[in-house]
């Protein structure tokens, strides 16, 4: 048997959240469990939406890359 490990190079990962307290909690518990498999932040981008009752909705993308 015969096995063959491929290290992940490239992750992009898509957050939502109703406040922003609870979009970075989400990205911060990502960030530590991508450190296991050696992914690191290499940008981020965010927004902020209002809908017509005037509630807010947060999203962000996250994209991490292998650590050298």
């Amino acid at each position: 048997m015969n096995f063959q490990f491929d290290l992940i190079e490239d992750k992009v990962e898509f957050f939502e959240a109703q406040d922003l307290k609870t979009l970075e909690k989400k990205i911060n518990e990502q960030i530590e469990h991508n450190k296991a498999i050696l992914l690191s932040v290499h940008s981020v981008t965010h927004q902020m939406h209002i809908e017509e009752n005037g509630q807010r909705f947060f999203s962000a993308v996250v994209h991490f890359k292998q650590k050298k």
